[in-house]
């Protein structure tokens, strides 16, 4: 299955590259990714990560709209002007660059969390206080509906 699930926190070596783990390398591969496109979330302090059928995906809701109107203004935006392209070395590690540290707090060691087609960057500590926000958020609505 050619899913990014779960979660995993690796080291940042002392030439900040952290090695991405060997689940999502395989998704990577399996999707013939060869440059990662990568930018800031608009709802977390993350750093969404995945090929170019992310990037595309984004700009045909940019291209379906009027492009005068403030939706697709804000969209190209975040997308065009809150990402980067980049690439695994050939161990499989990716460079934590200010980019990356500047956005979400990262200093030494990085949570990589699946999203099913994509992974985020996260600062291990933000990953687990959303997580369990997340967590007691689904709890209320659980009871909500009863």
């Amino acid at each position: 299955m050619s899913r990014f699930l779960s979660s995993a926190t690796n080291r940042i070596d002392s030439k900040g590259r952290v090695s991405v783990p060997a689940a999502f390398r395989s998704v990577l591969a399996q999707r013939n990714v060869q440059e990662l496109y990568c930018f800031q979330d608009f709802v977390f302090p993350a750093i969404s990560v995945g090929g170019l059928d992310l990037l595309e995906r984004f700009e045909r809701q940019i291209a379906a709209a009027d492009p005068f109107s403030p939706d697709a203004n804000e969209m190209s935006l975040l997308i065009h002007g809150g990402g980067v392209f980049m690439k695994l070395d050939a161990e499989g590690r990716l460079m934590v660059t200010d980019f990356i540290r500047d956005f979400t707090g990262i200093l030494d060691e990085v949570t990589f969390v699946g999203r099913a087609d994509h992974f985020q960057l996260w600062q291990p500590q933000a990953f687990q206080a959303a997580q369990l926000q997340a967590r007691g958020e689904r709890r209320l609505a659980g009871r909500r509906s009863e």
